[in-house]
């Protein structure tokens, strides 16, 4: 059986909540599919806090019911294909449904089979991850009493590139205050050149990793955990010939070369983010830019938010094909960018639209338990802070006031405004 709608939402995440609401707000006569089949909807920005012990898990959790926008028809379903040459979506029950509009906005998936031996691990033997369970990381940093803490992330776009280091500055204040910091060998291995990249945050953070005695080592590749015997397996990307390329406040771990820029390293916990990406049924679809450093995204301009092939298509979240970090704080520059257009396409028939996202997104890092560094920046990598409140706080310091913003004020906002499309 088919059945049509003006405009279909994939996801009701972040993006879609957001974009729904705010549609809605302005026009309560359009007539708007949200396709998701959770029954839960979470708030995952304080997952880092859960896996430190200093926010409840069951906070950041709501019934999907109590937060789809009113008005909007909830199609309790996942999705199986996206044909945009047909404008029809294919459910998972085979039924399908056909669009005028469609907003994809699926979120990401986690890829666990994409490093071998993490399906079988995580969430035992100490390997933990606060994107898959952050009440385990919070077991395991009680329990953990000594020697080599590991904090790693993939290679692949991630949602909130930033969070693998959150985790682990309050790691390191937690065994500081619970006296076995002295113990414990902390190491961010990571396979990119940085530890962050805009300025002024990028020197506020370095000063963080010195003074906490943090070991990074960069162009690390993660491709294999052992749980069982606590190895993790990391291939080198860099010529091993130029050690300030690859170590800051270097020390010999428990490792050993394996093989040609191969290297085996035991740890006794290791905290990661999963490889990530565009949900398959993206990844298949014509919507999907099909090459650059976008494949397997949804191919939108990265100014309008407007696919760059199929008019009535939009995207926008952690699905999209936009070279920005992929965060909730850019849903909430993203959402009334998209939402401007969607309206202005649909009222005047395909008029041309002008750009207006510039890449603004976001990442509260967290350097301890009461102090955190908000870093806003765009497109260009160039810093991007909020003119309100960088009036009041210089944001690229470590202030409890973001501590307070980052523990009460964004879930607030996140509840009460952001997904009621105020913001």
């Amino acid at each position: 059986m088919e059945k049509h709608h003006q405009i279909v939402i994939i996801g009701a995440g972040t993006a879609g909540i957001t974009v729904a609401a705010q549609l809605l707000r302005k026009d309560r006569k359009l007539d708007i599919a949200l396709i998701d089949p959770a029954q839960k909807h979470y708030y995952q920005a304080a997952w880092t806090l859960v896996g430190a012990g200093t926010y409840n898990y069951k906070a950041t959790e709501r019934d999907m019911a109590s937060v789809i926008p009113a008005g909007t028809t909830w199609i309790q379903q996942g999705v199986q294909e996206v044909d945009p040459d047909t404008n029809k979506v294919t459910l998972q029950d085979g039924s399908t449904i056909t669009y005028d509009y469609l907003v994809a906005c699926p979120g990401i998936q986690m890829n666990l089979n994409a490093i071998e031996g993490l399906a079988e691990t995580i969430n035992k033997n100490n390997v933990c991850s606060n994107y898959i369970d952050s009440n385990y990381t919070w077991e395991v940093l009680q329990n953990f009493q000594g020697g080599t803490a590991i904090f790693t992330l993939p290679a692949t776009p991630i949602k909130c590139g930033g969070a693998p280091q959150k985790i682990m500055y309050l790691a390191d204040d937690y065994f500081r205050r619970t006296k076995k910091r002295d113990k414990i060998d902390i190491a961010y291995i990571a396979p990119g050149s940085v530890i962050f990249g805009t300025e002024p945050f990028k020197s506020t953070i370095m000063e963080v990793v010195k003074r906490k005695d943090i070991q990074l080592r960069f162009f690390h590749a993660l491709t294999k955990v052992d749980g069982p015997n606590h190895k993790a397996y990391f291939k080198i990307t860099a010529h091993q010939d130029e050690p300030d390329v690859l170590y800051y406040q270097h020390r010999p771990l428990r490792e050993k070369v394996i093989a040609e820029a191969e290297i085996e390293i035991e740890f006794d916990m290791l905290h990661l983010a999963p490889p990530q990406s565009a949900p398959d049924f993206i990844q298949r679809s014509k919507i999907a830019a099909q090459e650059g450093p976008q494949k397997g995204w949804v191919n939108v301009n990265q100014y309008t938010l407007q696919h760059n092939v199929y008019s009535n298509v939009f995207s926008l979240g952690d699905a999209a094909g936009l070279p920005t970090a992929k965060t909730g704080a850019a849903v909430r520059k993203q959402a009334p960018v998209l939402v401007e257009n969607l309206l202005h396409i649909i009222r005047h028939d395909g008029a041309a639209m002008q750009p207006d996202y510039h890449g603004y997104s976001s990442c509260p890092i967290v350097t301890g338990y009461g102090k955190m560094v908000l870093a806003e920046f765009d497109y260009d990598n160039k810093r991007a802070s909020d003119p309100l409140i960088s009036r009041l706080f210089d944001t690229s310091k470590e202030l409890f006031a973001m501590w307070i913003l980052k523990k009460y004020g964004l879930p607030f906002m996140y509840w009460n405004l952001m997904l009621k499309g105020k913001v």
